[in-house]
């Protein structure tokens, strides 16, 4: 007997795919696999229910705290993709690992997906399970589905959807962010109202401070009380949530090159990262901002390409793992007006020195203000040698068309 592992929503899309499998494809089971990477319960309860009714074997994993770990890597790395923090490209990984275990342990020989061959995922997905030898399986995209056609199937066959799309939104949440798209949001221009916002709530004039501490590049702690990973993003969602922070609306370049408009919720990611950020400011060195700066920015490309696990990102995150073993320390973070906005930093290993930095301190160390003169003089020596060859130059062209003017 054949059998065929799905990654498994509950929605239209993964609805329709499971008599598909079976009459499209030839298997003679399929199973369903959802896994839990901090989606609302309620997501979990209609993936239950449309696989009972489907008479479909449901697995559910959880994978949260796969996730969390990796979501706080992301931190280290400062990791954002064209100004907002990876959620959904960093839980895909997580899901499709999840999913090809089960796979694996039910002895089946394919395994699948319902996405389109217009998005991400299904190269996030793909990517983790062609390691694998099981056939992989996109109905959607190879058979060239539509939502239109889906939702007649599903009437047609009497499958257990509500409407076809199940709401106005096309939303994605994890952990990490909520994702909102589809409907007028297509539309450029169009300017969303409050209903498209479930995790932050529209900025007001309140402010308040926390304390984020943070070990080696990883959060471990806010106004002194220990956390686990999980627990700890999900307090920073609901706090820096209430005060508006996380929310970007995004014109995304996809990696197949298409152009879409994103809608993003992301109040504890904001807030870690700019925690983050500061902390490193305060230890690093000017070289290691800057050159670190680079590292980040390719980590960021890999996890937005669900390709975390790239001998590249290894290499990456040698020089990260140097970096962090200083990134120890407290960061104030102010929540005010939509901002999460860091305020106070400290930590044993600053590279910096008030004394030194002070107007009101005559030296720095045994470094006397005169001391300055002579890197002043030297200070855009080049620059001026530059310009005058230009000047003169020019001097001498003005010269010389003066001259041919007077000839003439």
């Amino acid at each position: 007997m054949t059998r065929v592992a799905l990654a498994f929503s509950g929605g239209l899309d993964t609805t329709v795919c499971v008599p598909l499998l079976e009459e499209e494809y030839g298997y003679d089971e399929v199973i369903g696999v959802t896994v839990d990477v901090g989606q609302p319960e309620s997501e979990f309860e209609e993936a239950e229910e449309t696989a009972e009714a489907l008479g479909l074997d449901h697995y559910i994993v959880d994978a949260k705290a796969e996730f969390a770990d990796l979501c706080f890597e992301s931190v280290r790395a400062n990791a954002t993709y064209q100004g907002y923090p990876l959620g959904t490209a960093l839980a895909r990984p997580v899901i499709a690992s999840a999913i090809l275990e089960v796979a694996e342990e039910q002895d089946c020989t394919g395994i699948a997906h319902g996405c389109t061959g217009k998005g991400n995922d299904q190269l996030r997905f793909e990517a983790v399970w062609r390691d694998s030898d099981l056939e992989v399986i996109a109905p959607v995209r190879e058979l060239g589905l539509t939502r239109e056609w889906e939702n007649e199937y599903a009437a047609e066959k009497d499958l257990p959807v509500e409407g076809g799309s199940g709401g106005k939104w096309s939303i994605d949440t994890n952990l990490w962010s909520r994702s909102v798209e589809g409907s007028e949001l297509e539309d450029p221009s169009y300017v969303p109202g409050e209903e498209i916002y479930e995790w932050t709530e529209a900025p007001s004039g309140e402010t308040e401070e926390i304390e984020i501490a943070f070990e080696e590049g990883y959060p471990v702690a806010v106004d002194g009380e220990a956390y686990e990973p999980v627990e700890l993003i999900q307090h920073l969602n609901e706090l820096a949530g209430a005060y508006g922070v996380g929310r970007t609306d995004s014109m995304e370049d996809r990696m197949l090159g298409l152009k879409v408009r994103e809608n993003y919720e992301h109040p504890a990611a904001t807030t870690l990262l700019n925690a983050h950020e500061a902390l490193e400011s305060l230890v690093l060195t000017q070289e290691e901002r800057e050159f670190k700066q680079q590292i980040d920015q390719r980590w960021s490309k890999k996890g937005y390409e669900g390709l975390v696990d790239a001998p590249l990102v290894s290499a990456l995150e040698g020089f990260i793992d140097e970096t962090q073993q200083r990134v120890t320390g407290t960061v104030t973070i102010r929540f005010e007006g939509g901002q999460a906005r860091a305020v106070g930093r400290d930590s044993e290993y600053a590279a910096y020195s008030a004394e030194h930095a002070s107007f009101n301190t005559e030296t720095v160390g045994k470094i006397t203000q005169e001391d300055a003169t002579g890197v002043a003089k030297y200070h855009g020596f080049q620059r001026r040698l530059a310009n005058e060859s230009i000047a003169a130059q020019n001097d001498d062209e003005e010269v010389e068309l003066a001259t041919d003017g007077g000839e003439e």
